[in-house]
């Protein structure tokens, strides 16, 4: 992504991604040859945090000292003091005290921890720790709860539901692991086409429907045969976006996902 997209992806101006930059709060991405800068998902993520930590009221020192500490301890430490200066302004703000309320009870404070309460719900389930690609499901769910608006969140939320379910979950988790082990594979790994099925079987009812009616927006590699061609949306870039970080092999998988959806639906 240029600058530009990345902007508009996460909600803000160039110049405030710029202004991040030179106050080092979004680590400078690589180059390309021709000098201008080449942002991916993990760019994405961050802007998306920083962003997320300014709208619950926090200076941009403050960001820093959150941001620079993995455990989260400073943040915690922010968000009480916050807690206390809004305790003492207008009772416009009884909704972000009320935010901070829910985000002081957790135990393992992150700057993930600060995206919608029940996409935290769904967050605290996913078993990113050992898994890489659970990892990049956690970053792009709490990008995508950023970005979205009410609506688009709240129909993203309910589609998830069935998979917060214990029995789907203990599926999720094996999934991602048989995922994980696609990491260093070729496309043609005979492991490839299984776990696309078992994939494809996982995706509930009224997902499947909702991917099907949008796969104008998946980028052509990962389109069934006879799709047409992709829409230059905003929903095929950000797939491709995520798509470049994962394996050829992991790409496989979710192409055969897809033909196999369609095929459902």
């Amino acid at each position: 992504m240029r600058i530009g997209e990345l902007a508009a992806l996460v909600g803000v101006s160039t110049r405030t991604v710029r202004h991040y930059h030179h106050l080092g709060l979004l680590p400078e991405p690589v180059r390309l040859a021709n000098g201008y800068r080449e942002y991916r998902l993990r760019d994405a993520v961050a802007l998306a945090r920083v962003r997320r930590l300014t709208e619950l009221g926090l200076s941009l020192d403050e960001i820093r000292d959150v941001l620079a500490d993995d455990r989260g301890r400073e943040l915690r430490e922010v968000l009480l003091e916050l807690d206390a200066d809004l305790a003492r302004q207008q009772e416009a703000i009884t909704a972000g005290r009320n935010r901070l309320a829910v985000l002081l009870t957790e135990t393992d404070l992150h700057p993930d921890s600060t995206v919608s309460p029940d996409m935290a719900a769904v967050l605290r389930d996913l078993p990113a720790e050992g898994s890489k690609f659970a990892e990049i499901d956690r970053e792009l769910l709490a990008l995508m709860d950023t970005v979205a608006g009410p609506a688009d969140r709240a129909r993203m939320l309910d589609l998830m539901r069935p998979l917060t379910e214990p029995d789907a979950l203990a599926r999720s988790h094996a999934l991602y692991g048989r995922l994980d082990e696609l990491a260093d594979a070729d496309p043609g790994d005979p492991r490839v086409a299984p776990l696309a099925a078992d994939l494809a079987a996982h995706v509930p009812e009224e997902m499947a429907t909702v991917i099907v009616a949008n796969l104008d927006s998946v980028p052509e590699h990962l389109r069934p045969p006879g799709s047409g061609p992709a829409e230059d949306t905003e929903g095929r870039r950000w797939m491709e976006t995520m798509h470049a970080e994962v394996s050829p092999a992991q790409v496989e998988v979710f192409r055969l996902v897809m033909i196999l959806l369609k095929e459902r639906v």
